[in-house]
């Protein structure tokens, strides 16, 4: 008769602080991987950075005096807050990614026969992409004062800023988390948040929605980045907000509890095959 070998007990303490110590863990370990492995976060700093050139020194001049300014200057005011938020979506592919890997190449089983909180290994990638997520803000926004954008925010605004980026990196991490589980392959789980990345073009982040068709304005108007965007360069520029901060507040908190409830799901089902 085969035997079966259990994994050693754990001695008995609260359980929150076990799922806690696993995910720093975890959070160690894919920091860990990005700092041996950068090609990635370099690829995903460097879109955003080509996207910020294009339109401020290609597009810039006549796009500026499209939207009502007068140039070059106003329109980088204008787009920069766009492309940031372009470089926080782009940065959650790398959630997909590194869990369809951990998934395809057999990790998560050596896991499942330690003694550890299964949590934990989702969010150690979830709060691994939001540090990420902050180096590459300090990136972008420093490439962006290179090209001339000027903003006229307080510290708290900043901070206002800063922390609305990351809850929404937060979310996002949690959905692309999901979808990196749900794929097959590491090239699916690459290209299955593709549309993310370039959904707030398809808002105010490059032309006001009310330059746009019909049809393309409504979906402008009511996609969730737009009143992120709109959030953002209230913030930093000081343009009028309105009822955008809570909408942009219930967008970030919506994403991160679908996408949390959609990886949790989908993992338990996984691990327990």
């Amino acid at each position: 008769m085969s035997t079966v070998t259990l994994s050693p007990a754990k001695p008995a303490k609260p359980t929150r602080s076990y799922a806690l110590r696993d995910s720093m863990t975890m959070l160690r370990r894919n920091l860990k991987h990005m700092l041996r492995y950068p090609s990635m976060t370099v690829m995903i700093v460097m879109m955003p950075i080509v996207m910020l050139l294009l339109f401020v020194y290609v597009f810039g001049g006549a796009l500026g005096t499209g939207i009502g300014g007068t140039g070059r200057g106003d329109y980088t005011n204008y787009v920069v807050p766009g492309i940031i938020l372009m470089a926080v979506t782009s940065g959650a592919i790398t959630t997909a990614i590194s869990v369809c890997t951990d998934m395809t190449e057999g990790i998560v089983n050596r896991f499942r026969t330690m003694s550890i909180s299964r949590g934990s290994i989702l969010t150690g990638h979830v709060f691994a992409s939001v540090i990420q997520a902050a180096a590459i803000l300090v990136l972008i926004i420093g490439a962006s004062f290179a090209v001339g954008f000027r903003p006229d925010a307080s510290p708290v605004e900043w901070i206002a800023a800063i922390g609305l980026l990351l809850f929404l990196a937060f979310g996002l991490s949690w959905v692309t988390a999901a979808m990196g589980l749900g794929a097959k392959t590491i090239e699916a789980a690459s290209n299955a948040p593709m549309p993310l990345t370039f959904l707030p073009f398809l808002g105010s982040a490059v032309v006001t929605p009310d330059s746009m068709p019909t049809v393309l304005r409504w979906f402008a108007e009511y996609q969730p980045f737009t009143p992120i965007n709109e959030t953002l360069r209230g913030l930093l520029l000081g343009t009028p907000i309105g009822n955008d901060g809570w909408i942009a507040l219930a967008w970030c908190a919506g994403l991160a509890l679908v996408g949390y409830l959609w990886s949790r799901s989908t993992f338990n089902r996984t691990v327990t095959r």
